[in-house]
């Protein structure tokens, strides 16, 4: 990566979802302030109090004191940086990169697979999670999967595999989270950060309640009138009942958060 200013670094981020907005935040109370951040037109962001994707519906997004805005083209990014905001902008196909040459790029999809991401695109690329190989299609890799390794750096290899169990909060790993019970178009019956207590109605799909399995607060929850497909996360329940934490960042981000910072650093310091 080219040596110039590390706060003149421009860090283009895909995705806007909860790692992804971790990471951005991260890198802005760190004055890497050139950030912007590539979107699908209807994010689909489960933990909706800590996305900067929620700008893309509502204009401007502010998680933990620092504000997202929209762009509405990429020749709006600039002027948004300019008023000290990162940039959120509908790019399904990450063409803004083309126009914006950031010095790096993070793959924050987390898809569990590469979606088209290759290291030719900035001087460092980072993905996150798994699907991708360090020192082939991207630079560096940053383990997501809850444990020892959580947050760790790989540079050569790939991070672990996905496990499909969610993670251990209070003792409930599958009862705290809430699936779409058929397909169709998700009708919401409870707000974000609302306490709801086992059996609680929270939503329908296709006229197929939705029921809580455990007590708790809803700490995140896709936005009403989404088609969902059958199986599809559409929510969680936080059994600590803290509505706090529907608007703060998790641990685990934190952590994958901070060592995105630390390759970047990495990277500028060879």
């Amino acid at each position: 990566m080219e040596h110039h200013s590390i706060r003149e670094l421009s860090i283009g981020i895909k995705g806007a979802g909860e790692m992804a907005s971790a990471v951005a935040w991260r890198l802005y109370m760190a004055n890497l302030r050139k950030v912007f951040m590539m979107e699908i037109p209807r994010p689909l962001a489960v933990r909706r109090g800590v996305c900067f994707c929620e700008a893309i519906y509502d204009r401007c997004k502010t998680v933990e004191g620092v504000e997202a805005i929209r762009a509405d083209s990429v020749d709006d990014v600039g002027q948004i940086w300019n008023e000290g905001k990162i940039a959120v902008l509908v790019d399904p196909g990450w063409t803004s990169r083309e126009k914006l040459r950031p010095d790096v790029i993070l793959d924050a999809i987390l898809a569990k697979k590469n979606l088209g991401t290759t290291r030719t695109e900035a001087g460092l690329v980072i993905g996150l999670g798994p699907g991708f190989v360090s020192g082939s299609d991207v630079h560096m890799v940053i383990e997501t999967n809850r444990g020892h390794n959580l947050g760790r750096i790989i540079t050569s290899g790939s991070a672990e595999a996905d496990t499909g169990v969610p993670g251990d909060i209070g003792g409930y790993t599958q009862e705290r989270v809430l699936r779409a019970p058929a397909g169709g178009v998700f009708r919401a019956g409870k707000a974000l950060g609302e306490l709801v207590k086992t059996g609680d109605v929270v939503g329908e799909v296709a006229g197929v309640e939705i029921r809580t399995r455990i007590d708790g607060v809803i700490r995140g929850l896709i936005r009403s009138d989404i088609k969902v497909t059958e199986g599809m996360k559409l929510g969680d329940i936080d059994p600590r009942g803290d509505r706090s934490y529907c608007y703060t960042i998790s641990d685990k981000a934190r952590a994958i958060a901070g060592s995105v910072l630390e390759a970047i650093l990495r990277s500028c310091n060879r």
